[in-house]
């Protein structure tokens, strides 16, 4: 019996893998070194409802793959760090003890922890190995901007989910 849970979260964890790289290509906004898109909505969406191994694998996966047959193939391993790391830690800190929902409070510091994660880790990671701090810098901004609207987006799709189909929940590890 746990052989097959454990094929179901596999599958599971492919297919929020695909999402995120779909999130991730379907809308680009092109920025002076990559681009803008909406991968934190899946990110954020799979870290409240799936738990933070599946956040982890599907968010690091996702958008290196993602980076990869765009041509972006520089940012891959940063985008793997970066995104992996968000998806990880929002998890974490949402994380529900039984059957009770994460407090408000909770969900506020992952919204922060998940903006500070994506514009500070690219800026760090840029800085160090594809441009000049100044250049990352310019970055910031954006990624604030695309960090902050997919927290609010895929919290606000996590709890349409998890309303319209509560048994969801038990595919979180």
């Amino acid at each position: 019996m746990q052989q097959n849970r454990n094929a179901l979260k596999l599958a599971v964890t492919a297919v929020l893998t695909a999402v995120v790289v779909v999130f991730t290509m379907i809308i680009r906004i092109p920025t002076a070194k990559g681009y803008l898109n909406l991968c934190d909505v899946a990110i954020c969406f799979i870290a409240f409802t799936f738990g933070p191994a599946s956040s982890f694998i599907a968010a690091a996966l996702g958008t290196a793959l993602a980076d990869l047959i765009s041509g972006y193939a520089q940012w891959a391993p940063i985008s793997f760090a970066v995104h992996g790391l968000e998806g990880l830690l929002i998890a974490l800190i949402v994380r529900s003890k039984g059957d009770h929902e994460a407090s408000f409070l909770r969900k506020i510091i992952a919204g922060i922890v998940c903006m500070a994660t994506v514009s500070l880790g690219y800026f760090a990671l840029s800085a160090l190995f594809i441009s000049t701090a100044a250049v990352a810098a310019a970055e910031i901004p954006g990624n604030l901007v695309q960090s902050a609207v997919g927290f609010i987006l895929g919290l606000a799709v996590s709890s349409a989910v998890k309303r319209a189909y509560p048994p969801v929940s038990a595919l979180s590890w």
